[in-house]
């Protein structure tokens, strides 16, 4: 695997650094001002900086595109790279709306690449120890999840300037930012839920500052909240009728798991540490690249489909629109 990346923000920095500890080589980069683009590519040994994005896809010496951009374009950036006939990971929405991770999902099966949503609990072991395991519970009848964390950027926005994080132009708001690992790690787990209710903080330009989401599986529910605009202990507890698995850390790391059953067992289901998560998953997907496993890969572009679902109709129920809904 060589990878093409795209953008300059924070989280690019974060991934080129997780790219260079997993060895894996970065060729071009791309991004719409080259002055603040040179910088970070002498930085990683990049060996290409374009602005135009086109020309940065005709380019040969990479084979999968890394995409660390606002929310609101991911699903044209990417759309592009796969028509491309690249891979591609992105982060973290990979679309804004279900019709948009549903085109994504047929073009790239058509064109026969690999699509990765950065989402790094998918592809921790933990996460497959706590599917492994849910069988002890019994009859699964409640979940918790509980990502909250205040945002540096909520200052800005109580005075009246709107940030990306905040800017449903973007895709912004806490549902995607944050709340969207909490629906990963349940829908990954369980699936699409028969019903979606998201009762929401709305902020004055109408964007969601925390909210929590209920997720109606029939047998049995699913809570998940998410705030941007306060704090609160992360967690996640799946209950059973014979017992519960709870993680004490945020569900994007699934660390800290232990199982509790009714007869007073209990067992850690850690497994050897991983380093850091992002390395982490970078690694699981060069393997599959390298494997050509097409069948893991779109499990996972199915459990993002899931999502996607879960998100759009979580946005329609509380009435958030972003730009995304007009095209």
């Amino acid at each position: 695997m060589k990878v093409g990346i795209v953008g300059n923000g924070l989280i690019v920095r974060q991934a080129l650094a997780c790219f260079k500890e997993a060895g894996i080589p970065c060729t071009a980069l791309w991004c719409r001002n080259a002055e603040k683009g040179k910088p970070l590519a002498e930085e990683y040994g990049i060996e290409k900086v374009y602005t135009d994005y086109e020309e940065f896809l005709e380019y040969d010496e990479f084979d999968t595109v890394y995409i660390g951009l606002v929310n609101s374009l991911h699903y044209e950036y990417t759309l592009k790279a796969v028509q491309k006939n690249k891979n591609v990971i992105c982060e973290k929405p990979i679309t804004s709306t279900y019709e948009e991770m549903e085109t994504l999902r047929l073009v790239a099966r058509d064109r026969n690449v690999f699509l990765f949503e950065a989402i790094m609990s998918r592809y921790s072991a933990n996460y497959e120890a706590v599917r492994e395991h849910l069988a002890d519970l019994g009859d699964i009848k409640m979940i918790r999840a509980n990502y909250s964390q205040y945002s540096r950027r909520y200052n800005a926005y109580q005075e009246g300037t709107v940030l990306p994080a905040f800017d449903p132009a973007l895709s912004g708001g806490a549902l995607y930012d944050i709340n969207v690992y909490n629906v990963h790690f349940v829908t990954g787990l369980f699936g699409r839920p028969e019903t979606v209710t998201y009762i929401a903080n709305i902020g004055f330009n109408g964007i969601d500052t925390s909210g929590v989401l209920t997720l109606d599986y029939g047998p049995f529910k699913a809570v998940c909240t998410g705030a941007k605009d306060s704090v609160s202990p992360p967690g996640i507890t799946i209950q059973g009728t014979k017992g519960y698995i709870e993680i004490d850390d945020r569900p994007g790391f699934v660390r800290n798991v232990k199982l509790h059953l009714n007869d007073g067992t209990e067992m850690m289901l850690d497994g050897p540490d991983e380093g850091n998560p992002m390395t982490h998953e970078f690694r699981v997907m060069r393997k599959c690249v390298q494997d050509d496993d097409f069948e893991r890969t779109y499990s996972w572009v199915n459990a993002s489909l899931d999502t996607m679902y879960v998100l759009s109709a979580a946005r329609k129920s509380a009435g958030i629109v972003f730009a995304a809904d007009k095209k």
